[in-house]
């Protein structure tokens, strides 16, 4: 049987992910899952849930007793909340990190090195500052110019390094943002680029904060959730030490965003987007990278969607059964 630990896993993403073990099974028929986090949602996932607080003392030990052949970790507390709180952003982000990979190396060394989970960690397209190229390559140096870029780029270094002493086998994703996501809007700072299409298409109101030429890195949750499991069974060997990987996505300005919900849902949908500039948000995402070439994650057989558009119509299959 694999044991399989999802560390975020009543957030969408780990709620994605669970499903896509379950559904498709990906990892087989038996397999024992375990989702971890502050609170799951009604008529979740079925699996083994635990409630609780990632950067509770204790907690990095308890869930790397478990000893899971496969660690997926999700939690962070988001871009513009670990802006605004920088305590509570390097806690949960970097320190619960350092935590739970300490806690796995205890386990590794109590079974006299027997034990080496797969840990794969989703990092952000924010560990790259400005100023950028036209397009960002596999070569281009990691500079974050926010905490929270800050605090997953520290996370990755950590998860290399414990993995360069075999302790685990680490790769760290680099999720461009995750669009169109369901449910309500977040504290991350990037949460308006799913909002200007989700409120739309949901007959509500939608506020955009920045300029229409601000152009970013798009997945859907769907192929996120298809990077995770990928990265689960890829041959590390492959990674020639470098274990953090750019994920394939699409660049488009939030122009091109709302030119695809007119041609998918129309001129009435286009027309609940009311424009209310938000210099915070603007300072936030001037900072981020626009565009990538991702040749490792391709060559790695890692896919995204080929147009705005079809992550689109990947919401309205996935989320509104459309």
């Amino acid at each position: 049987m694999k044991k399989i630990l999802i560390i975020g896993g009543g957030g969408m993403l780990g709620q994605k992910l669970a499903q896509r073990i379950r559904t498709e099974q990906v990892f087989g028929s038996d397999v024992e899952l375990t989702l971890f986090d502050q609170s799951f949602p009604p008529n979740g996932v079925v699996g083994t849930q635990i409630a609780g607080d990632i950067a509770a003392m204790g907690t990095a030990q308890d869930l790397a007793a478990r000893r899971p052949d496969l660690v997926f970790h999700l939690a962070a507390i988001v871009s513009g909340q670990a802006e605004t709180d920088f305590a509570l952003g390097w806690d949960v982000n970097l320190m619960a990190t350092w935590a739970l990979l300490n806690a796995l190396k205890v386990e590794h060394d109590a079974s006299e090195g027997e034990y080496r989970p797969r840990f794969v960690f989703a990092s952000s397209i924010a560990v790259f500052g400005a100023p950028f190229p036209d397009k960002i390559d596999d070569e281009f140096l990691s500079a974050p110019l926010t905490s929270y870029g800050a605090q997953k780029a520290a996370s990755e270094l950590l998860i290399t390094d414990f993995s360069r002493k075999g302790y685990i086998d680490g790769l760290s994703l680099r999720l461009p943002t995750l669009c169109v996501r369901p449910g309500k809007a977040n504290a991350a700072a990037s949460s308006f680029f799913s909002g200007i299409i989700r409120e739309p298409l949901n007959g509500a109101e939608a506020i955009l904060p920045v300029a229409d030429t601000v152009r970013h890195w798009h997945a859907s949750p769907r192929s996120a959730a298809q990077f995770l499991t990928h990265a689960a069974d890829l041959e590390i060997r492959l990674l020639q030490g470098r274990h953090a990987l750019n994920m394939p996505g699409i660049s488009c300005t939030v122009a091109e965003q709302i030119e695809a919900l007119r041609n998918v849902a129309g001129q009435e949908a286009v027309d609940r987007i009311k424009h209310v500039p938000d210099p915070a948000i603007e300072a936030i995402v001037k900072n981020w990278p626009r565009d990538f070439q991702t040749d490792r994650a391709l060559n790695l057989g890692f896919r995204a969607e080929s147009s705005f558009e079809e992550i689109i119509r990947i919401y309205l299959e996935d989320d509104l059964n459309f």
